[in-house]
């Protein structure tokens, strides 16, 4: 998932997306024999594929490509890659990798296409490497503490096989049931728990990376620590497909931690609660969750599940513990919610109690979904003593575009998840939803914040991603894209 002006060529190479402004490498959508190669437009891109890979490794019927033309991002231009190859092992990585290198045609890698940024998303004549079928759990490592896994495995499939090893692998982004880890470390993905056990990053001891030549490139280790050479590792997590393709990853797991239990309070405004948060962070309590929802999220997860959540709150903080004695910890927050004006404080009693009640959370996202055709589901993060001006910021431009903007958060991390709802089919609604979003990301730069904490650039936030950078850092991290990708055909128009 990645960039673009790296190669000095035309910008209306064919087979960029339309709109995306970027420059891919040449021959991008017309692999070398063009139209009236054998076997039609794209015919010895075909032959040299099927050369070294098994028939069933090979998508070509559009009707089926289309369909991996894309994520789950909006405003983000896609369009039908030449072909999907679903690979099984290294060597047929590698072996497309150095066909697409000696076409010079863009290869886009994709794990489940769960992610939000347009990250996945290909264009016309592009090669979509799907690793959904390299979805091996090669190694569990009780003793060294570690799980070596292949890209196509799925985060919930992991999460199971360790826990009956007394593990866990601790993110667990809100997808965690679809999503898989080779997509989880392209984005660097976050998750409910981050507040306590961290991100992704900080679970990946090592790779192994097929380059954009084919070369095979192993990072990191196996071991507690390890401070050889340049941090490698740290450089693929989060670089969305630009710099190579994850085929291998060494995994740092946890011993399982006790069963959670979670408190609910309700608050008369989500400034109250902001400050609740701050309360909590501040007094040296590590709860292994805190989320917050506000007023428009409680009140559509209520109209999609019938979940009972008290409509007349503004917004709800759900704070989890699985420490050795939780029922203590969330005696002594329920205290801190009191103390910043929660009307209503209910700790949960049992497991059970605890999953219903996050059970709302989870179903957040959908529940905002549900109100209009379209979402755009943003992602900005600020410093926690910045959140409260965060949720009255996004609540103003809600007020003043006219739309409906739903807000949850990872309020223990001040990440904020603002979902714009609008129906795409109005122009001048899609237009403010737009700008709405701009506006929601202008805020959180203002606020001393980032444009995105666990989501990714993709497409739909690189402009932005040049905000923050700065020229100095968009210079520094186009020249380590060229030393990785000088021909620019890992996931052009990405990032940058």
């Amino acid at each position: 998932m990645d960039h673009d002006d790296v190669v000095p060529t035309s910008d209306t190479t064919p087979g960029t997306a339309s709109g995306t402004g970027s420059r891919t490498a040449p021959g991008a959508g017309t692999p070398s024999g063009g139209a009236g190669a054998p076997g039609g437009p794209y015919g010895e891109l075909l032959d040299r594929l099927a050369a070294g890979l098994p028939p069933e490794a090979l998508l070509t019927d559009p009707d089926v490509t289309v369909a991996y033309g894309r994520d789950m991002a909006s405003f983000c231009d896609a369009g039908t890659p030449a072909v999907v190859v679903v690979p099984r092992t290294v060597e047929q990585v590698q072996h497309v990798m150095r066909t697409a290198t000696a076409l010079r045609v863009p290869v886009v890698p994709q794990g489940a296409r769960t992610g939000l940024s347009g990250a996945a998303n290909a264009a016309d004549g592009w090669i979509v490497l799907s690793l959904t079928k390299m979805d091996r759990i090669l190694e569990i490592s009780p003793v060294d503490r570690i799980a070596v896994v292949e890209p196509g495995v799925v985060n919930a499939a992991l999460a199971r096989a360790v826990a009956a090893h007394g593990l866990t692998y601790p993110p667990d982004p809100s997808s965690w049931e679809s999503c898989t880890i080779g997509g989880n470390i392209g984005t660097a993905s976050g998750g409910l728990c981050c507040v306590k056990y961290g991100v992704t990053a900080e679970y990946v001891l090592g790779l192994d990376v097929v380059l954009a030549d084919g070369r095979l490139l192993t990072t990191g280790r196996r071991t507690a620590k390890g401070v050889a050479g340049y941090d490698l590792t740290r450089l693929f997590v989060g670089s969305e497909g630009t710099l190579g393709i994850v085929v291998k990853a060494v995994l740092a797991l946890r011993p399982k931690p006790p069963e959670r239990l979670v408190l609910a309070a309700e608050f008369p405004s989500a400034t109250a609660a902001c400050e609740a948060v701050c309360a909590i962070m501040a007094s040296g309590h590590t709860p292994s969750l805190l989320e917050l929802m506000d007023r428009t999220t409680i009140r559509a997860v209520n109209a999609l599940g019938n979940m009972g959540l008290p409509e007349t709150t503004e917004a709800l903080l759900l704070a989890a513990f699985d420490t050795p004695d939780p029922a203590a910890d969330l005696a002594a927050v329920g205290e801190l919610c009191a103390a910043a004006g929660a009307t209503e404080i209910v700790p949960a009693d049992t497991a059970a109690e605890s999953e219903l009640l996050l059970q709302a959370r989870r179903s957040a996202l959908p529940a905002l979904e549900s109100l209009k055709p379209a979402t755009m589901i943003d992602d900005v993060c600020v410093p926690r003593s910045r959140l409260g001006a965060m949720m009255e910021g996004t609540a103003a431009i809600a007020e003043k575009y006219g739309l409906t903007i739903g807000v949850c958060a990872h309020a223990g991390d001040g990440n904020t998840h603002p979902v714009v709802c609008f129906d795409h089919h109005d122009p001048d609604e899609t237009r403010r939803a737009r700008e709405s979003f701009d506006a929601i990301m202008a805020l959180g730069l203002e606020l001393g914040g980032t444009i995105t904490g666990e989501h990714g650039v993709g497409v739909l936030k690189k402009e932005w991603l040049a905000r923050e950078l700065g020229p100095v850092g968009v210079e520094l991290q186009q020249g380590i894209k060229r030393t990785f990708d000088p021909l620019g055909i890992l996931n052009p128009g990405k990032l940058f």
